[in-house]
């Protein structure tokens, strides 16, 4: 806890120094467009009515709930990867990765911190995001609360889960964009953030159950749009649970290969 509580500190007051507030605007922005402009397709275009196969794949009518649900949850993803995936290859382009390698500093506490400082942040963003729907007259038809929590809980460990092997990738390959970039985009087209994925080819849909994000999502939806209890969404949670816990032994087992890798290119 004491490596994680000072890495916390450390990048809360490094980011409040170095970032400016638009810095924060420009993250929320994407959020805003992706509802404002389904607000604007839905009345514009569909006359305010969703096809009879959206209601029949999602259990519901509600398109605008969907893609609020949808934008917040891939707001919330982008941030925590982008913070605990880039926090070694940070290390890396500042020169001070190998000092920590020799710090008696645990590895998973530190990506603990950078985790701890992105929830803090994207609490907050997700919150204004949710108050933009809530203008618009956006709310959730059924939430029962403690599945919600499950939910969130469910994601944000999958989440972390995925970027301590994707931390691991970049700091070996030497860059982050590529990397950062296509993991967006795979979550964004297989997980079902903004249409429900059974639209997708069945390779498609396999390749997104390997993803702990999309049972993190189904869990979340559950709870949030149709008032699913935890025994009801049970087997998804368990799912993803199962998947996060194998993603992150994986990068826990191939991080010191990569750092040595890391440091080995650096000479």
């Amino acid at each position: 806890m004491p490596v994680a509580w000072a890495t916390l500190r450390r990048t809360w007051t490094m980011t409040s120094r170095a970032y400016p507030w638009s810095y924060a605007v420009g993250c929320l922005l994407s959020g805003i467009l992706t509802i404002g402009l389904s607000y604007l397709a839905l009345h514009a275009i569909g006359g305010g009515t969703v096809a009879a196969d959206f209601t029949a794949r999602t259990g519901g009518a509600d398109y605008l709930g969907y893609i609020a649900i949808g934008a917040g949850a891939f707001m919330f993803t982008v941030r925590l990867l982008l913070w605990s995936s880039k926090a070694l290859i940070t290390e890396q382009r500042q020169g001070t990765l190998g000092a920590l390698l020799v710090a008696p500093a645990g590895r998973l506490p530190y990506l603990l911190g950078f985790t701890g400082f992105a929830l803090a942040n994207t609490v907050v963003e997700v919150g204004l995001l949710g108050g933009f729907a809530a203008l618009l007259g956006i709310t959730l038809p059924a939430c029962h609360p403690l599945a919600a929590l499950a939910g969130i809980l469910a994601l944000a460990f999958a989440v972390f889960a995925v970027s301590v092997v994707l931390g691991a990738l970049m700091i070996v390959a030497g860059e982050a964009h590529i990397s950062q970039n296509t993991v967006f985009l795979a979550v964004s087209l297989l997980c079902g953030i903004t249409f429900p994925n059974s639209y997708l080819p069945a390779p498609a849909r396999w390749l997104a159950e390997t993803l702990p994000v999309t049972s993190a999502m189904d869990v979340l939806r559950g709870a949030l749009s149709h008032g699913a209890g935890p025994a009801e969404l049970a087997p998804r949670l368990l799912t993803c649970l199962a998947l996060g816990a194998g993603y992150l032994l994986l990068g826990l087992l191939v991080l010191p290969g990569a750092e040595r890798r890391a440091i080995e290119r650096s000479y």
